[in-house]
């Protein structure tokens, strides 16, 4: 098997960037020319009377990207270590830079902007990576792979974040280069394959016994973005905020490698076991969540509740069938919990959703069940027969504001008493190390010997997959590591560890709470909500401001700043590739009376305050400056009255891959502004460049299907 360089000189010369690793100087050096990008693998012994400029140490390639004008290598510069599982350590990706094929000699706007997408998605992550472990897979699927395969090969193609950056790499290694026509496994070490989530890793003792706890939430690559920009399936059935959750337990880990392919030498000596010869037994239990999986979406307007809009069912069929053949195919039977409300505005989604199983359920039985709080707690669609793969779907509605009314959090509880039956057939997937001598020589750190596998997995939903579902998959990890210390021998049957050890319950929490949060940060910009309960096991009145807290912050920047985190999705995911031809695309081409009207607010404002207080001469007339505040409170009025009654023509859309329902939001505002008795006769009958062909970009890029 070959692992990525863990250690990498940049040699930045005038004809090319050139790779080598230090720690293997036989090793073909990695030369991408410059300015064309074409890919080829040198002979490090031969460069070394090359005339370089700089010479630069990285930890690894991220990958190499296309903008408009020119192609650029983004390189990972720092990352710092997070911890060791299964004796490999795993790194955080902490700092990179882009490195130019061209030097610009003068700017342009569009790839200035484009550089600070890249750059501000890069830069708080959170990425992770390993040189030794495969971190896009999750132990179970970790253990029926081929060892043989190169690291990036065996990644999880939902989950390799940098994949589409890596392309060319890939592309060079499948099918060659200019002057190398034939495949280039050699180039396999240069590439790295990085997640986007959540990774701790606790190395900590339960009862005095050691263990190490992790848990890994990888973020799809799949209908990646923000919150309300992104939601639903689209047609390929990838379900939008999908992320895979991984918790897991190993016991006895005591290697000691280093990671990369230095690391391979060290790990033909070390042992798998300690000096009295405990064996190492991983055991790790799956979830996931993601998107209603039908076609509907949110429609900013600047109202706190967004409009619901959801296309016919019949429409989402062949996107939701194909989401769940390949969540079956993966995982198994589905359990399908759904958290959205019963009553109000998210009734539709609820009922679409339940029209989507029953389309794909063989003759299903629904069962309802009420109590005082609400007609329907529980609501289940499935089937005792099994004539198609979808009838291994089990839908479970649970009515989780109703239940929880009232700061009684406890009562989510009653999720998992409903689903016991269901947990404890799943199972969880439970390991041993195979430590034998013809194992412990191997790159992967020795064969796992399957004990139990995980035979179905719990997918979680609310309308945003972020705060009930979390509450939700921490019940079920809890609920699953009492059964695995119990399967250890480390707790008596019956009892739980919250009880038995205050330390590591606190850690426990605190791990889901920060799962919690970053899940939260990537799709809705702010830390998650309800987390007082997951940190302190109870919902309080400091945690219920801090929610409206939160409430407000979303509102904010989903409306005003989540476009261009949009478009920096899009951009660094390849769902929108630039070309040389396009120019303006970050041009706003609103009328730019409408443009002005929040400035306007903004002054007078201003305005009424000044009049307000500022000093008054002694003998001066109170009737004028009266005046000029009546004068100012009506402009601001009618200007914020304008902005929010035409809020479609406000929020900061995505400007790279509009949204459908932005592009004929805006066009019905814009012809009812024209009709506005102050206004309307002032705005221009055509907007500058807002043809419907150019404001869905057909000019200015290639869109990679979704």
């Amino acid at each position: 098997m070959t692992l990525p360089f863990r250690d990498i000189n940049v040699q930045t010369a005038s004809d090319a960037y050139i790779f080598t690793s230090p720690s293997s100087p036989n090793a073909p050096a990695l030369a991408i020319d410059r300015p064309t990008g074409d890919i080829r693998l040198l002979d490090a012994s031969l460069l070394s009377g090359k005339r370089v400029s700089r010479i630069t140490s990285i930890a690894g390639i991220l990958g190499v990207i296309q903008l408009r004008l020119d192609k650029y290598i983004i390189v990972i510069t720092k990352a710092q270590p997070v911890g060791r599982l299964r004796g490999h350590m795993v790194y955080k990706v902490v700092s990179t830079d882009i490195l130019p094929l061209r030097e610009r000699q003068v700017s342009d706007p569009d790839e200035d902007r484009f550089l600070n997408l890249l750059r501000g998605f890069i830069k708080p992550g959170p990425m992770y990576f390993s040189y030794s472990v495969d971190l896009t897979n999750s132990f179970q699927r970790q253990a029926q792979q081929d060892a043989v395969n190169p690291l990036w090969k065996r990644a999880d193609d939902r989950f390799f974040w940098n994949r589409f950056i890596q392309s060319d790499l890939i592309n060079f290694r499948n099918s060659g280069g200019r002057g190398q026509a034939a495949p280039q496994p050699n180039i396999d070490p240069y590439i790295l394959p990085v997640i986007f989530g959540m990774l701790e890793i606790h190395p900590t003792t339960f009862k005095g016994t050691p263990l190490t706890i992790a848990l890994i939430s990888r973020r799809s690559r799949h209908r990646a973005g923000t919150r309300y920009f992104t939601r639903g399936l689209d047609d390929q059935g990838h379900a939008a905020n999908y992320n895979e959750t991984e918790q897991v337990v190993v016991l006895n880990d005591h290697t000691t490698g280093l990671g990369g392919s230095s690391w391979q030498q060290q790990q033909k000596s070390s042992s798998l076991t300690d000096g009295v010869g405990k064996e190492m037994q991983i055991l790790s239990y799956v979830q996931t969540r993601g998107s209603v999986p039908a076609y509907w979406a949110e429609i900013n307007t600047l109202k706190y509740t967004p409009k619901i809009q959801i296309r016919a069912i019949e429409a989402a069929y062949p996107a939701a069938k194909a989401h769940f053949e390949e969540q079956i195919r993966i995982y198994g039977d589905n359990y399908l919990v759904n958290l959205v409300n019963q009553k109000g505005r998210e009734v539709p989604v609820k009922q679409a959703y339940e029209q989507v199983v029953e389309m794909l359920v063989s003759r299903p039985q629904e069962h309802v069940q009420g109590d005082q709080r609400t007609d329907e707690k529980f609501r289940t669609i499935e089937t005792a027969e099994k004539k198609s793969q979808f009838d291994r779907l089990h839908y479970i509605y649970f009515d989780f504001h109703a239940e929880t009314k009232g700061l009684q959090m406890h009562r989510a509880q009653l999720l998992i008493d409903r689903m016991r039956e269901a947990l404890v057939a799943q199972q969880y997937f439970r390991a041993s190390v195979d430590s034998t001598p013809g194992n412990t020589n191997k790159t992967d750190g020795g064969r796992l010997d399957v004990r139990s596998l995980q035979t179905s997995v719990v997918r979680t939903n609310c309308m945003d997959c972020l705060d009930r579902t979390n509450v939700v998959q921490s019940m079920l990890a809890r609920w699953t590591l009492d059964r695995m210390f119990i399967d250890l021998g480390l707790l008596a049957r019956g009892s739980r560890f919250a009880d038995e050890d205050p330390a590591f319950e606190l850690m426990f929490r605190n791990m889901w709470a920060d799962n919690a949060d970053v899940v939260s940060n990537a799709y809705s910009g702010t830390g998650a909500m309800k987390t007082d309960l997951t940190r302190t096991g109870k919902r309080t009145k400091a945690g219920a401001l801090q929610d409206g807290n939160v409430a407000v912050t979303r509102y904010c920047k989903n409306n005003f700043l989540d476009g261009p985190r949009q478009d920096a999705f899009d951009l660094f995911l390849g769902v929108y590739q630039p070309s040389a031809g396009g120019g303006f695309v970050f041009v706003d081409r609103r009328p730019v009376l409408i443009q002005a009207v929040p400035y306007i607010a903004a002054f007078g404002l201003f305005f009424v305050l000044m009049g307000m207080y500022s000093p008054r001469l002694p003998d001066a007339a109170v009737w004028p400056m009266r005046l000029f505040i009546l004068f100012w409170t009506a402009v601001t009025g009618w200007s914020l009255w304008f902005v929010f009654n035409n809020g479609m023509l406000y929020v900061n859309w995505p400007k790279l891959n509009p949204r459908p329902w932005a592009t004929e939001g805006y066009h019905e505002t814009i012809s009812r502004v024209r009709k506005d008795k102050i206004l309307g006769p002032l705005v221009a009958r055509h907007e500058r460049g807002l043809s419907v062909a150019r404001y869905i970009n057909a000019e200015e890029g290639k869109k990679r299907i979704e």
